[in-house]
């Protein structure tokens, strides 16, 4: 019996763009080649990159996707802004975004369905898995291949709820919904359990939920010295600014002893007498959790407040043994429990005292991060979440690789 076989596009491979699901693409596709599947990747946006663990197809529309990104850096820098903006709460879907689309489905949609009827014809995969590209871009193209090739299309979908209408995504340009039916896919498989009503609203067949994880290998603890007292990293603090200010902010300035730190970009909100330190590659990610004594998990609101709507970084803090401080997070006990592998604080109080606690018994945070370790160990890596997916898509695995 072969390997099973996955024909993948997926928003991006290259790590430079800063998706924030890419890296966790990538160790989610090495756990599926390590138990057994074998992997063709293509990216929607940017070029190919090569690895050990999968072969790669070309981007047929790279030329009108890098003309995109870059005709909106130039609208951003005519605002005085890094990018362009969407709001908050149910951003609409503007005359702009309906001549996008349009546009995208007379040029870029057909090249993708001839190179994808291409793959198929000459891979033979088990399945064709789309990850995050904007649903609306492959409108037509899951009808299309499973009528010729008799083929299952699955679309994952790593950022519900972020990716709903009503949340329209993060500052990308697209809403992945708007103009596009879920019911041409088989399966849609989200990050999310509490999402998972809205999708099948808004017309997927079937929903399953499959968590993001961790690495163990790459997100592991480090021998570095510590850095700093309490740190954390995001993309911008969209949609979390309250918490930003709540678990940053207010305690930065009254804990003038304890030296806090920022990793990333586009803090728009209070972040008080916090150091930023700018953006930190991936590779150097585990390495910045270690040299701090405690890491913050300062979730965004949508992801917050729908059940059980996974993010990375609770699972990549944990996985490095972090001492971990999160804001409250809707369904987090499905993964990890809370007082004994992580704190969950409800205001600018009760982190003002469990960073006391956590500073002055190091002992007491070297054993949470240890508990937390042990729990993703034992139920939260890719290797796990490979499984589920292939379980999922009903493919029998050879053999593991060990």
């Amino acid at each position: 019996m072969r390997a099973p076989k996955l024909l993948c596009v997926a928003s991006a491979v290259d790590l430079d763009f800063r998706y924030g699901c890419t890296p966790a693409w990538w160790q989610l596709w090495q756990a599926l080649h390590a138990e057994g599947a074998d992997l063709v990747v293509a990216p929607y946006r940017g070029r190919p990159i090569e690895t050990p663990w999968w072969r790669t197809a070309p981007n047929p529309a790279f030329l009108e996707g890098e003309s995109y990104a870059r005709a909106r850096d130039a609208a951003a820098r005519l605002r005085s802004d890094d990018h362009l903006r969407r709001a908050e709460d149910s951003p609409e879907d503007s005359v702009a975004d309906r001549i996008t689309r349009g546009a995208i489905w007379r040029l870029v949609t057909p090249r993708w369905r001839r190179h994808l009827e291409r793959l198929v014809e000459r891979e033979r995969p088990d399945a064709v898995v789309v990850f995050t590209v904007p649903m609306a871009h492959f409108r037509g193209i899951p009808t299309a291949l499973r009528d010729r090739f008799d083929i299952p299309v699955v679309f994952y979908d790593g950022d519900v709820p972020m990716s709903l209408p009503e949340f329209g995504g993060m500052d990308t340009g697209f809403n992945y919904y708007h103009g596009a039916d879920p019911g041409e896919y088989d399966l849609l498989i989200s990050n999310s359990e509490g999402g998972l009503e809205a999708l099948r609203a808004l017309g997927a067949r079937r929903a399953e939920a499959v968590f993001w994880g961790a690495d163990p290998d790459f997100f592991s603890p480090r021998p570095v010295d510590k850095e700093t007292d309490v740190f954390f990293y995001g993309y911008g603090d969209k949609f979390r600014r309250e918490w930003m200010a709540a678990l940053v902010g207010e305690p930065s300035r009254e804990l003038s002893d304890i030296d806090f730190s920022l990793g990333g970009h586009d803090f728009q909100g209070d972040t008080g007498a916090a150091r930023i330190v700018g953006d930190i590659p991936f590779p150097a990610f585990p390495r910045a959790i270690s040299a701090a004594r405690v890491n913050l998990c300062i979730t965004r609101r949508s992801h917050a407040t729908v059940f059980a709507s996974s993010s990375c970084r609770p699972f990549e803090l944990a996985s490095s043994a972090a001492a971990i401080v999160a804001n409250p997070y809707e369904g987090i006990e499905r993964w990890f429990e809370p007082g004994s592998e992580l704190l969950v604080v409800r205001d600018a109080d009760e982190a003002a005292v469990a960073y006391r606690a956590l500073l002055d018994d190091p002992g007491q945070a070297d054993e949470m991060g240890r508990r937390a370790r042990e729990r993703v160990l034992d139920e939260h890596t890719y290797r796990h979440r490979a499984r589920r997916v292939l379980e999922l898509l009903d493919l029998r695995v050879t053999a593991h690789v060990h």
